[in-house]
């Protein structure tokens, strides 16, 4: 309780003053700035977390510092600001995929819903239920499959090939939350205050 991650960003972070130069680092880098922090095996730490696969999504600081991860079926606020400033929409907690501005399938999840339906980026959704694509239309589409027999019926463009797709998703729409427990510290209050410099 005496040092945070404010301490690492201000010991890695930070530079010469009004030098706004970019500045390239390493793995070893930031390992050695979190060991100057907190003397701990981070670099055992950080390629367990980031580099291998099937890990669980790491909920166990977020519930010691009193909040726990929940699924709600509407944005939580940055979701909500990061999808209308970029004008698109984020379903990759649901169907698997991401849709631009201009109705253009990406960022799809490995082997998720969309991906075992061989949506692939760049993928344009034409339709939904053989009406023309809309958000709200398939947020209605999702939320019907979620009675466990109806799938997604899309219809999809792709190199000027048309194709009808049924994805086979019944989950509804999920976006992630953290709600606090009412217990434990408040660790992720104090982190994210306002801070008049670091």
């Amino acid at each position: 309780n005496k040092k945070s991650h404010d301490d690492f960003a201000k010991r890695f972070f930070g530079g010469r003053e009004g030098d706004w130069g970019e500045v390239t680092y390493e793995f070893e880098d930031v390992v050695r700035a979190l060991n100057a922090i907190h003397p701990h095996d981070w670099a055992t730490f950080l390629r367990q977390r980031l580099q291998t696969p099937g890990q669980p999504a790491p909920a166990g600081g977020i519930e010691r510092a009193g909040y726990k991860l929940v699924w709600r079926d509407t944005p939580n606020a940055y979701d909500k600001a990061r999808m209308a400033m970029s004008k698109s929409y984020d379903l990759t907690h649901s169907l698997g995929l991401t849709i631009d501005k201009n109705d253009i399938a990406g960022g799809i999840l490995w082997d998720g819903p969309a991906f075992r339906a061989d949506i692939v980026n760049g993928t344009k959704i034409v339709a939904v239920d053989g009406v023309a694509y809309s958000r709200e239309r398939l947020e209605t589409a999702i939320k019907a499959a979620a009675d466990g027999k109806t799938p997604v019926r899309l219809l999809v463009e792709r190199g000027g090939r048309y194709r009808d797709v049924s994805i086979d998703y019944h989950g509804g729409l999920r976006w992630p939350w953290l709600e606090r427990t009412g217990t434990g510290p408040d660790w992720f209050d104090r982190l994210f205050a306002a801070k008049r410099s670091l």
